[in-house]
């Protein structure tokens, strides 16, 4: 009887704190920054949204920029990057259907990542956009600065 309870105790202690935290993440939908699997390679295109066309990725998902990072370099890291997860890639970026390729380059993370940048902003999703077409990151303050999604000239979206 012994060796029954304790594995069902164990399960109800797990479960009772919500489980780990991959099996959170995997249930609320978040991306964690730090276990996030690069994009080989990412690619980048235009669709329609309520602002005009705002650049998404192969999903269909807002990529947005933050107005705090300088220089093609991102200032998003630890909490802010579990918010706003930076888009990686594993290789070379592609362009399509109306993204510019010459405005596409990447950018290494100090936390080891190979982050897309459009323009000169790297590029970063948001954790409380769900499902394409989404954008309940534009236009948002968080983290000291201003998030947008990014139009086809590498600028904030209006």
């Amino acid at each position: 009887m012994r060796k029954l309870l304790a594995p069902a105790a164990a399960f109800l202690m797990i479960t009772s704190c919500g489980g780990t935290a991959e099996h959170r993440a995997s249930e609320q939908g978040a991306i964690n920054p730090a276990m996030a699997t690069p994009v080989a390679p990412a690619t980048v295109h235009l669709a329609s949204s309520s602002i005009g066309k705002i650049l998404v990725d192969d999903k269909g998902m807002t990529l947005y920029l933050f107005e705090k990072d300088k220089n093609g370099t991102s200032a998003c890291y630890d909490e802010c990057a579990e918010e706003w997860p930076p888009y990686l890639t594993k290789g070379d970026p592609k362009a399509e259907q109306g993204a510019k390729p010459d405005l596409l380059t990447t950018v290494n993370r100090t936390d080891g990542g190979t982050q897309v940048v459009y323009g000169r902003w790297p590029l970063y999703h948001y954790h409380d956009d769900k499902k394409p077409g989404d954008l309940t990151g534009h236009d948002k303050k968080e983290f000291g600065a201003e998030w947008y999604a990014v139009n086809a000239q590498g600028h904030k979206a209006h």
